[in-house]
């Protein structure tokens, strides 16, 4: 399957080095608004085509899908008009910043029957899908704390007064857009749609989320989340149940998953990634292409919309 490619950062490297590990994968073409980068990320990653104009990246023939990871507000936009001229997309996450463009967005993927996912790669993971299956055995849920906190790379750039894009709140950006969406996503594919959203957050200049916290109300239980770019923490994540914990090394790429009993058992259901985790989006996606589905039944549009919908409070 030839891909397009939109973005040319970091991720975009990471994303590529995964997916090659897939042998139906390939890369099509590339697109940058500046020819210069786009000829120099071809390059580097041996790719013949490159253009500045999208639609006809779209209309070329060269591609049948497109990974999307240009800034988060441009998301929309690109995956629509992708899907109108009959590309299927797989786009980073989070999808979009609106439920108004996320509706848009499935809309246009039921109208041109084509593919639409988010690139939520850590929900797709065996390691993350062995925890649906095994979440019953800690009984009944009282507490999800997830979290995300990084200090970004480009804090330092912020604090000297260099603002990049990572916090520019107009391109969709922000801890808990970049980050917290990874602590969020896993919840509503466990747990679905909470009732309530209780939110605390500390702004920057720019008006970017620096760090924040949620509580999600459930019946019965809650979810704590937190993220921040402007700190660490290397603590595990956790669900709480009355009979145990399960206990997740990193929820935005989950590898060694614990259950710790009351009685003092312990249960490992880590299962091993023979792949990079990115690879296991690229699997999906392209399997749900192959058997003309318009979306997964994993990272589900109603999931990315109800993820969306908790990303706008």
């Amino acid at each position: 399957m030839k891909f397009g490619i939109i973005g040319t950062n970091w991720i975009t490297d990471r994303f590529i080095k995964a997916a090659l590990q897939h042998p139906e994968f390939s890369i099509g073409a590339v697109y940058s608004r500046a020819e210069e980068t786009g000829r120099a990320f071809a390059e580097k990653h041996n790719v013949q085509k490159v253009y500045t104009n999208m639609e006809e990246m779209f209309l070329s023939g060269d591609i049948d899908a497109v990974y999307i990871a240009s800034p988060n507000a441009f998301h929309a936009e690109q995956s629509i008009l992708a899907m109108e001229n009959g590309i299927h997309v797989l786009c980073e996450k989070p999808a979009v910043t609106t439920v108004e463009e996320m509706n848009q967005v499935i809309q246009a993927s039921k109208k041109y029957g084509v593919t639409f996912m988010e690139a939520m790669k850590s929900t797709v993971t065996p390691s993350f899908l062995n925890v649906k299956k095994n979440l019953d055995k800690i009984g009944t849920l009282r507490r999800f704390v997830f979290h995300y906190n990084q200090y970004s790379s480009r804090y330092d750039s912020y604090k000297e007064g260099i603002i990049e894009n990572a916090f520019k709140p107009e391109l969709g950006n922000g801890a808990k857009t970049d980050l917290g969406v990874y602590a969020i996503a896993p919840i509503v594919h466990l747990v679905g749609e909470p009732i309530s959203v209780l939110k605390n957050n500390y702004l920057l200049s720019t008006g970017a989320e620096g760090q924040g916290s949620m509580i999600l109300n459930y019946d019965g239980f809650e979810a704590v989340v937190m993220y921040s770019k402007i700190s660490d923490s290397f603590l595990p994540s956790e669900i709480q149940g009355e009979n145990g914990v399960i206990e997740i090394d990193k929820i935005s790429d989950p590898h060694q998953v614990i259950i710790k009993y009351r009685d003092g058992q312990t249960e490992d259901i880590s299962i091993n990634h023979e792949f990079d985790t990115m690879y296991y989006e690229v699997e999906e996606f392209i399997n749900c292409v192959k058997n003309r589905q318009i979306e997964s039944m994993i990272n589900t549009h109603e999931i990315s919309r109800q993820v969306t919908k908790i990303l706008s409070l």
